[in-house]
């Protein structure tokens, strides 16, 4: 089964929290923590963001993964900041999470960007090493908040 990756539309936000969702609930074994955040206005405003970009993953017409991204505010425009990057449960380990990923990469090359840099939830370890076979590296010690790990991801040569 094919997967398409398009850019996210502002209808699409109802069914990238949904999936946010699932894919969190993965890693917090005592539920979701409340937040108090309206995961569908907050997956709008991401689409609506001028400065940034939702990609989509898309197979068999359903929504299977999101990728959220832009360069955070006061960095170099050379650098990119993944923020959310989420494949639904059910579909793990079966190329989506590869081909949303190659799509960024791809993307942020054509844009002229040199490196990437995420935040990982520590205890998701299936994330971190999915990032790792794709080419990140956890960032110096220390930097990410005291449950997430930074990681970087260098587009160019000697970054």
């Amino acid at each position: 089964m094919p997967t398409v990756i398009r850019t996210a539309l502002t209808a699409d936000a109802p069914a990238l929290a949904a999936l946010h969702a699932r894919a969190r609930a993965t890693y917090y074994p005592e539920g979701l923590p409340d937040e108090g955040v309206d995961g569908t206005a907050m997956w709008r405003g991401a689409v609506e963001r001028r400065a940034g970009h939702v990609l989509c993953a898309v197979r068999e017409g359903r929504i299977v993964g999101v990728a959220s991204f832009r360069t955070p505010e006061g960095e170099a425009a050379d650098t990119v900041a993944l923020f959310q990057f989420h494949v639904d449960p059910g579909h793990w380990r079966a190329g989506v999470g590869a081909a949303l990923h190659e799509a960024c990469v791809e993307e942020w090359r054509a844009d002229g960007i040199r490196r990437a840099t995420l935040d990982v939830h520590r205890e998701n370890r299936r994330a971190q090493a999915f990032y790792v076979r794709h080419g990140w590296r956890p960032a110096e010690p220390g930097e990410g908040a005291g449950t997430h790990l930074r990681m970087r991801l260098a587009l160019t040569a000697g970054e």
